[in-house]
C-alpha cells in the first residue's frame, strides 16, 4: 500500500511516500499499527489518516488501490 507523508512525518522518515507491507486491505487503525511497526521513529506521533482525500476513522477499511495520506495536526496563530 502506498502512503503519502507530510510535514514532520515526512522529515522523520526522509521520504514523502512509503510502501507499506501488509494485506491488500486493512482498517485505518491497522494501518496506524503497521506504520508504527515498520517505522519505529514515528511511534507516538499523532496523525490522521486520509483516504481518497477524506479523513477516515480507525474502523474504515482501506484498500490497496486507495490514495492514502498521513496528516499530522496543524497549529497556528
Amino acid at each position: 500500500m502506498k502512503v503519502m507523508l507530510f510535514a514532520g512525518l515526512k522529515e522523520k522518515v526522509g521520504e514523502s511516500r512509503i510502501i507499506l507491507d501488509g494485506p491488500s486491505a486493512m482498517t485505518a487503525g491497522e494501518l496506524k499499527q503497521a506504520i508504527y511497526a515498520q517505522f519505529p521513529s514515528l511511534e507516538g506521533d499523532v496523525f490522521q489518516v486520509a483516504c481518497n482525500e477524506s479523513f477516515v476513522k480507525d474502523d474504515q477499511v482501506i484498500d490497496d488501490d486507495d490514495e492514502v495520506a498521513l496528516i499530522p495536526p496543524v497549529s497556528g496563530g
